[in-house]
C-alpha cells in the first residue's frame, strides 16, 4: 500500500495523567503514516485523487491544541477515529506520539506511544 506521511508535527496540549500536564501543557510530537491508494493521483496529478496532508495536519492540530486527554494513547486513537471518518481513503493508519519533557527524572529524548489502526 502506498503511504502518506507527516513526520515531526509539532503541537503545544495539555495531555497527561498529572495535574500539572493539564495545567502547564507541553509539546506533542506526532509521526503519522497513512496507507492510501495513490494509483490515481500518481498518474493523474489531481489534488482530488489523493489525501489533503494539510487537512490532514489541521485535523491532528485540532485535536492535540483542543481538546484534553489524560493518555497520550487515547489522543492518537481520538485522531485516528477523526481521521477515518473525514477521509475515506484512508486504509490504515500508524501514529507515534511523544513528548520531549513528561514529569520524569532522568534523562532521555523523548517518551511515546504507536498505535497502527485500519479499517
Amino acid at each position: 500500500m502506498d503511504k502518506i506521511v507527516l513526520n515531526g508535527c509539532r503541537f503545544y496540549g495539555y495531555h497527561g495523567a498529572f495535574a500539572e500536564e493539564q495545567t502547564l501543557g507541553q509539546i506533542f510530537v506526532v509521526d503519522l503514516e497513512l496507507a492510501v491508494d495513490l494509483v490515481k493521483a500518481s498518474r493523474s496529478d489531481e489534488l482530488a485523487d489523493t489525501v489533503h496532508y494539510g487537512l490532514v495536519f489541521e485535523a491532528m492540530k485540532r485535536q492535540v491544541e483542543e481538546v484534553k486527554y489524560s493518555l497520550i494513547e487515547r489522543l492518537a486513537g481520538a485522531i485516528c477515529e477523526d481521521l477515518f471518518a473525514q477521509f475515506d481513503p484512508i486504509q490504515a493508519i500508524k501514529i507515534r506520539i511523544s513528548k520531549e519533557n513528561p514529569p520524569i527524572n532522568g534523562h532521555y529524548k523523548s517518551v511515546g506511544i504507536e498505535l497502527e489502526r485500519s479499517r
